[in-house]
């Protein structure tokens, strides 16, 4: 599995780029908001992701890890396509997409070329408990430095405590008393239900 490639752009192209990774050109698909990310580099590395076909090998990249997990999450969905997927990226950001999905919005999805109701709605039922990790109870994206919340959640959602419940008090917990570790966090969170 191709997981990241680091190296100089040969070429690029809005939806494409050719990284030459010491001697080899990799063709590599990209969204919208990753092309405009390296658009007056020269050396970069991008986080990626293999799609193996029967007639084709496809590298899909992407500027943030961020970008390449809701690519995972998209494509996990019956009916969406690796090409839908990077649709979507270039249509609307992580961010718009999570708060989208998390707020049962379908209008904004469909706005998408190729998404119809019945995707959009398919994507909202099938992610809207995993994009959680992606968005707050705002619905807007939990900044990187917040990791804590995040493992929190996730290990709560392991011990079968629904997200929003668990996340409705991480969030409280975390207002309290904001330098709250993940224990500290997951035991507060046990002894509240």
């Amino acid at each position: 599995m191709i997981s990241i490639l680091r190296g100089n752009i040969i070429e690029i192209n809005p939806n494409s780029l050719i990284i030459d990774c010491n001697g080899i050109g990799y063709e590599v698909y990209v969204s919208l908001e990753t092309y405009s990310q390296f658009q007056d580099k020269k050396e970069i590395q991008l986080f990626t992701k293999l799609i193996v076909r029967e007639d084709a090998h496809i590298l899909y990249g992407f500027y943030s890890k961020t970008e390449r997990e809701v690519f995972n999450l998209l494509i996990s969905v019956n009916g969406v396509g690796p090409s839908s997927a990077i649709v979507m990226l270039s249509t609307l950001s992580v961010e718009e997409i999570a708060t989208a999905i998390t707020n049962g919005n379908n209008s904004l999805l469909q706005k998408v070329k190729g998404i119809g109701l019945k995707t959009a709605q398919r994507i909202i039922i099938d992610l809207k408990d995993k994009m959680f990790t992606f968005a707050d109870s705002n619905g807007s994206l939990i900044s990187n430095d917040n990791k804590n919340k995040i493992e929190a959640l996730n290990a709560l959602e392991v011990l079968g405590i629904p997200p929003r419940i668990a996340e409705k008090h991480i969030n409280a917990i975390i207002k309290d008393n904001p330098s709250s570790n993940i224990e500290e966090i997951i035991k507060t969170v046990l002894k509240r239900l």
